[in-house]
């Protein structure tokens, strides 16, 4: 019997330069092919592309938030300092960040130039304060203790 995995998300966009520039420039994933200056193939790792993004033009409607649909993507890391550094990154170039403690991850959410709610985690059911399973409650997860893993106090 097949065991299917998921391999690729496909976004539109409303211009593909500048979605290219914020997927590689937030996300470190790099071009893998491009097709007519409309479609870019982006990658982290060893497949072709994990993401696609196809323009559509300025005048494109928005992702609907308040429907059914995707809700974000997710991206993971591999450790709270790679969470850290990433955090460092996205704040620096003035991208909204909402982070929580899942107990079982530490996520943060933010979203793409046209709305696309994405999400870095990173695992933490190991950690001395991780859960085994999501219960349905988060705890806060300040900008400090963020920082605090790449050695670096806040306030």
């Amino acid at each position: 019997m097949y065991q299917p995995r998921l391999g690729h998300a496909h976004l539109f966009v409303r211009e593909l330069q500048r979605s290219v520039a914020f997927y590689t420039t937030y996300l470190n994933l790099r071009v893998t092919e491009t097709v007519a200056e409309r479609s870019a193939f982006l990658t982290g790792g060893g497949l072709h592309h994990e993401l696609a993004l196809t323009a559509k033009g300025m005048n494109a409607t928005p992702p609907q938030s308040d429907g059914v649909g995707l809700f974000h993507l997710a991206f993971d890391v591999p450790d709270k300092r790679s969470f850290a550094e990433a955090y460092q990154k996205l704040i620096e170039g003035n991208v909204q960040v909402s982070p929580v403690d899942h107990q079982i991850g530490w996520g943060m959410y933010f979203r793409d130039p046209d709305g696309n709610m994405l999400e870095i985690y990173c695992d933490t059911r190991q950690e001395s304060d991780g859960a085994p399973q999501w219960r349905g409650e988060n705890r806060t997860l300040t900008p400090s203790r963020i920082m605090a893993e790449l050695g670096i106090k806040e306030g």
